[in-house]
């Protein structure tokens, strides 16, 4: 019994923090993830901006009302789930996944929360759990099922290599160079004949 277990941000949907930052004029927050490997540092560094310029929760949801899918990414996770049971594990916030969910088609989404003032500032955020990735992947090989796993970020190499089999997709070079024993993809083809060599054996 395999469970897919998929990135969001990068792999699904454009970068929301990329796209907030054109959309505010803000260059500083385009720092994701595939750059900064400790995602508590890189969320303080994202709060302490937006404070900066006083921008809220509100701000950044308009920008996610106008974020689609990446081209292909419905149809490709539409096919996944016909075969195989797909959880979308991210380190985004429910706060800002939701209108993205609804664009998918409401796939299972396991993330955090935002801590928001009663005036719409992120104060804060709530973690689901440490390491939330790794430990989910471990946790659902806990109750009897197999893993695979695909992301293209630091945040991800723990699920990535940790399952019975993990892939990067559309990853940066950096990242690859330095783990050129993982598959890497760049097109939703070839993730799903990855994939389905190893859940359809």
């Amino acid at each position: 019994m395999f469970i897919t277990c998929l990135d969001l941000e990068g792999v699904l949907v454009p970068e929301i923090w990329i796209a907030f930052a054109e959309a505010s004029g803000i260059p500083e927050l385009k720092k994701t993830t595939r750059d900064e490997p400790d995602y508590g540092k890189l969320m303080q560094y994202r709060i302490d901006i937006l404070k900066e310029h006083g921008l809220g929760l509100k701000e950044i949801q308009d920008t996610i009302a106008k974020i689609d899918p990446m081209p292909g990414a419905k149809e490709f996770l539409d096919e996944l789930r016909s075969f195989c049971q797909v959880i979308i594990i991210s380190d985004t916030f429910t706060q800002f996944a939701t209108p993205l969910m609804k664009k998918l088609d409401w796939p299972t989404i396991f993330c955090n929360s935002l801590e928001i003032s009663e005036d719409g500032m992120v104060t804060g955020f709530k973690m689901r759990c440490e390491q939330s990735k790794l430990t989910t992947v471990k946790a659902l090989q806990s109750i009897g099922y197999e893993t695979v796993a695909a992301g293209d970020s630091y945040n991800d190499m723990g699920m990535i290599k940790n399952s019975k089999a993990g892939f990067l997709f559309k990853s940066t070079d950096k990242i690859k160079s330095e783990n050129p024993d993982i598959p890497a993809y760049e097109t939703y083809d070839e993730l799903m004949a990855a994939i389905k060599k190893v859940v359809l054996a």
